[in-house]
């Protein structure tokens, strides 16, 4: 069994983004992150500590504006729009949900396509299920393509089945699986025999966030397996998959956490060095 990793993947991606951000330096353009957050939810704040420090690392900025909880819908779209009209950002990436009293549809699409970094609106992800080159797809999705790249998994006439239809993860990630003529199988947790429907992949990709849920009845031997699933559970967190169970037979597989997760903040870091360089 071969255990996919993603901090090689993340590694590797970000020392040849180091490079890119350099040479975009040499030019006078620093790529820069615009976070805007709403209120102090410890999950946001996390990812934004995860991400500022991988933007350091490779020498672009992260710019932080945060606003209270309680705002209101004017000065969230009046910030969406001062970054939107700023030139010194290339990337702007919402905290989403966005408190109720908020309209978070609405708000998603005010942010330009061309800074929209994680596919929150109808342009990108228009993009994403009409196969163009333009845009960008949201990060887990594209970090799932970057570490099967990474660890040489050719996805050209393979039976790849995703388990896991959601806007974000599940349906753009099939999209992106199919561009790389991949045959791809959406499932999820009303799928007739799941079990049985997914021993028939090459590759198992699990995105339905249920804890667990995939045990060793749904694999063989020879397949591999990406977990993109973050669940709560006892001790700590775990994916979709029961590792323990399933790890034995398979012929690769990703932990969590340490897996696709890890490599999310390396994408939105090259999807920011994209956004300067066409810039």
């Amino acid at each position: 069994m071969n255990e996919w990793l993603g901090k090689p993947v993340a590694d590797a991606m970000t020392a040849d983004l180091t490079a890119r951000v350099e040479t975009l330096k040499a030019r006078g353009v620093v790529p820069t992150l615009a976070v805007l957050r709403v209120g102090e939810k410890e999950e946001d704040l996390a990812y934004e500590r995860g991400l500022t420090k991988r933007f350091a690392t490779a020498g672009a900025e992260v710019r932080k504006i945060v606003l209270p909880a309680d705002t209101d819908e004017e000065t969230l779209e009046k910030s969406v729009a001062e970054l939107n009209a700023d030139p010194a950002v290339h990337g702007i990436l919402l905290f989403l949900p966005l408190p109720k009293h908020l309209n978070e549809a609405r708000v998603r699409e005010l942010v330009s396509p061309e800074k929209d970094v994680d596919c929150m609106g109808e342009a990108n992800a228009f993009a994403v299920y009409d196969g163009r080159k333009k845009g960008f797809a949201p990060c887990t999705p594209q970090a799932v393509i970057e570490l099967l790249d990474f660890y040489g998994f050719d996805l050209t006439g393979k039976r790849v089945t995703v388990v896991g239809r959601s806007r974000v993860v599940g349906k753009p990630l099939s999209m992106l699986l199919l561009a790389r003529n991949a045959t791809v199988t959406i499932c999820h947790t009303r799928t007739v025999d799941l079990p049985a429907v997914c021993k028939e992949a090459d590759l198992l990709v699990c995105c339905a966030g249920s804890a667990r849920m995939i045990g060793s009845e749904f694999v063989k031997p020879g397949m591999s397996v990406v977990d993109v699933g973050i669940n709560a559970c006892e001790g700590g967190i775990c994916g979709d998959v029961d590792f323990e169970a399933v790890a034995p037979i398979v012929e690769a597989i990703t932990p969590v956490p340490r897996g696709v997760g890890s490599v999310t903040n390396a994408v939105l870091l090259k999807h920011v060095v994209e956004s300067a360089e066409r810039a």
